[in-house]
């Protein structure tokens, strides 16, 4: 039962930092108004207006008795006294019929109060309104074929300290309330923003500026954070370099090598080794390419349409087919998709005759599909030729040159930007490679 009811908190609590802490801060307040509210209205509004009504209907109890007695000059004088010093207007409406359905609101304290004390006093014979007039109570009273009407001020039956409490009671929790916002907006946003620059890096975005801020502890976090940040952007920075000198300085013996080649006279052994030497070059560029594509790129917002029809372009004399939906706006680095989707396109062309892109958008993500005809791949493998350098020695490998770099590129750049990469069969037959970009 526990368990149930935890969840079912979880479920209806809000999820940010934010909205949790102001019901912390906001909950006990308006509780703590809530009890005083009930108590006030109880303890001191309730029963000073049930003291105040009594005191009134006796008045009203006096008029009638003097009103219906049978002295009649002295009645006229007691009534002009409470007009005069009570605010009191007194008046006999004869041969009127006395209304029959009393105009009492059910939820009004004041109205209870006067309902109860008239009844214990006139029984069935009265009828009062507290609504129509805004400062003015009309009582009437039964007596004989006709009906005394007295209209006196609500004030008399109604504490006036009431209004006032619920103004003090109300301003200043909905000012501390307004100053308890300010505040945790204040705490929060730092977390924000570490949170934000957290998601920038871990999807390979460069960070131009993070400055820590906020209470200690959170300060802390962040110039941890950017100890880490700068530690491996630095990493990063001097693989890249190493890859590269690497690549300059291999790439000038491998000349030398392929013009000494050119001048030997047994063309049958320049050839294999001619081969070899282009196979080294192409190993050299695939490892300079994993190591660089991360570099700092800017995400922007692109139309992915116009990425895959300028790739369908480089492969004019190939067959390649290409379905995709119109304004497919998303926000990515631009040149890394391309990176990640001429990969894909070199490898099924490598393997197969025909290549097919379909991109489509759903609720919350851009998917693309990258189909070939090729020999396919065995659904063992689909998590080992993701992984970097490695290479399967059956029918998609098979005297192919590469290193079994192309997925992995992919792969990479695809969760560096939060999405992901699965790979099936193809309806034609070959591998298909299914990318999911969040919008």
């Amino acid at each position: 039962m526990f368990y149930g009811l935890n969840n079912f908190f979880k479920k209806i609590l809000p999820k940010t930092l934010f909205y949790r802490s102001l019901i912390i801060v906001a909950t006990p307040m308006i509780l703590l108004q809530i009890i005083i509210t009930v108590v006030f209205f109880d303890s001191l509004w309730i029963k000073a207006n049930k003291g105040m009504t009594r005191s009134l209907v006796s008045e009203i109890r006096t008029l009638y008795d003097i009103y219906v007695g049978p002295d009649i000059e002295q009645k006229q004088t007691i009534i002009d006294l409470y007009n005069k010093n009570f605010d009191f207007f007194i008046s006999y409406k004869s041969n009127e019929s006395f209304p029959k359905r009393l105009e009492e609101r059910w939820y009004s304290p004041m109205d209870r109060s006067l309902r109860r004390e008239l009844k214990s006093v006139f029984g069935t014979s009265y009828w009062f309104d507290t609504t129509t007039y805004k400062k003015v109570v009309e009582v009437k009273l039964q007596h004989q074929n006709g009906f005394l009407q007295i209209f006196f001020p609500k004030h008399k039956i109604t504490p006036s300290s009431a209004r006032i409490f619920a103004l003090w009671i109300t301003l200043p929790g909905l000012l501390l309330i307004t100053i308890a916002i300010m505040f945790l907006k204040n705490q929060t946003r730092p977390i924000v923003n570490l949170a934000k620059a957290a998601e920038k890096f871990g999807k390979g975005e460069f960070i131009k500026e993070f400055r820590p801020s906020g209470a200690r502890e959170i300060r802390q976090a962040a110039y941890e954070f950017d100890k880490m940040r700068k530690r491996i952007t630095i990493h990063l920075n001097q693989r890249s370099e190493m890859l590269s000198g690497i690549s300059h300085d291999l790439r000038t013996p491998l000349t030398r090598l392929k013009l000494q080649l050119a001048l030997l006279k047994q063309q049958d052994v320049a050839k294999k080794m001619s081969d070899d030497i282009e196979e080294m070059e192409r190993m050299l560029n695939e490892y300079l390419e994993f190591a660089k594509y991360q570099k700092n790129e800017e995400t922007e917002t692109v139309n992915l349409n116009d990425i895959i029809k300028d790739i369908t372009k480089k492969y004019e004399n190939k067959k390649i087919n290409f379905s995709i939906e119109e304004n497919l706006e998303i926000k990515v680095r631009p040149n890394s998709i391309k990176r990640c989707l001429v990969n894909l396109t070199d490898n099924g062309l490598a393997y197969g005759k025909k290549v097919e892109i379909f991109a489509k958008k759903t609720a919350n993500n851009v998917v693309i599909f990258v189909d070939d005809d090729g020999p396919g791949i065995p659904e063992k493998e689909y998590q080992n030729v993701i992984k970097p350098f490695y290479r399967i020695d059956k029918s998609r490998g098979q005297n192919k040159s590469g290193v079994g770099l192309g997925l992995s590129i992919a792969n990479d750049i695809i969760r560096s930007h939060g999405g992901n990469i699965s790979l099936n069969k193809s309806p034609l037959q070959g591998l298909r490679v299914k990318i999911s970009l969040p919008l």
